[in-house]
């Protein structure tokens, strides 16, 4: 490992989401509350505008395993042109991974208990998101294996979309607002596991050029974007809770948990996004 280059804290980090995975799957989906609300905002997507409701289904249905196939290629290509093989490899396992770990977990490591009634498609398991995870390792794959100059660019095109693919799984009711932050958090910790990795391997160095205003500038956008769906989720949550009770927010206030879950999956994805960005704060591949 090269000197100075601290490479703990990415483990560190990779800890603290194992934990926040743990702790949004015994709340969310071992509590009767957990479940009443994230069904409720369920329900309440049911009032989103139709074309909401398409573009969102459009734009989860464009994510494919041939799509997801072009992804990994693109990465793996980014990184052998950067004569990177390593890198290359990092960054397609976190992709690969990410996938792998999801279905698992979902499909065999974390039932979800039938705590409240409930009928029709919201029933099935879904926790955590598959469509969030791919678009969030596909982000943190290209934050690898792109060079320090190119992250800031990168972080723009990539990231609004990761985000956006997390919101839309709560429009179109594919997924609760757990099922986006467990995502994240899978997403998170492999791409922090992949950055020790590389660390380890001795190719991780500082940065000692001039800052790029661009990226400071798009991280500063995402920053305060962050900032503006998590004080509005939050408040329409804790407001409406405080105001009507949780037995009048299940049921006459769908939609606002609704507005709440949707900003609170932007407001999760941005910061899982930010905090690997943050890992990586002046330095690069050497």
């Amino acid at each position: 490992m090269l000197p100075g280059v601290p490479a703990r804290r990415w483990l560190i980090v990779a800890v603290a989401c194992l934990a926040v995975l743990v702790l949004v799957y015994v709340l969310a989906v071992w509590t009767v509350s957990g479940q009443e609300l994230e069904n409720a905002a369920l329900r309440g997507a049911d009032q989103a505008a139709a074309r909401d409701q398409d573009v969102a289904d459009q734009s989860l249905s464009r994510i494919t395993v041939y799509s997801l196939g072009v992804a990994v290629v693109l990465v793996a290509l980014v990184g052998l042109l950067r004569r990177r093989p390593d890198l290359a490899v990092a960054a397609v396992g976190v992709i690969v991974a990410g996938q792998v770990v999801t279905q698992v977990l979902k499909r065999w490591v974390l039932p979800r208990p039938s705590l409240v009634p409930l009928t029709g498609h919201y029933a099935g398991n879904s926790f955590p998101s598959g469509h969030t995870t791919i678009a969030m390792t596909v982000l943190f794959a290209a934050l690898l294996v792109v060079p320090y100059r190119w992250r800031g660019v990168t972080m723009f095109f990539v990231l609004f979309w990761a985000v956006g693919i997390g919101a839309y799984t709560v429009t179109a009711k594919w997924h609760r607002l757990s099922d986006t932050v467990a995502a994240d958090a899978i997403a998170l910790g492999l791409a922090c596991l992949a950055s020790w990795w590389l660390a380890r391997r001795g190719v991780v160095r500082r940065y000692e050029g001039p800052r790029k205003i661009p990226r400071v500038l798009v991280v500063t956008f995402a920053a305060l974007t962050g900032l503006v769906f998590l004080a509005l989720g939050g408040f329409l949550i804790v407001a409406t809770l405080s105001q009507e009770g949780l037995d009048a927010t299940l049921s006459d206030n769908t939609w606002v948990v609704y507005l709440a879950a949707s900003s609170l999956a932007s407001a999760f994805s941005v910061a899982a996004a930010l905090v690997f960005l943050g890992t990586w704060r002046r330095l690069e591949i050497a």
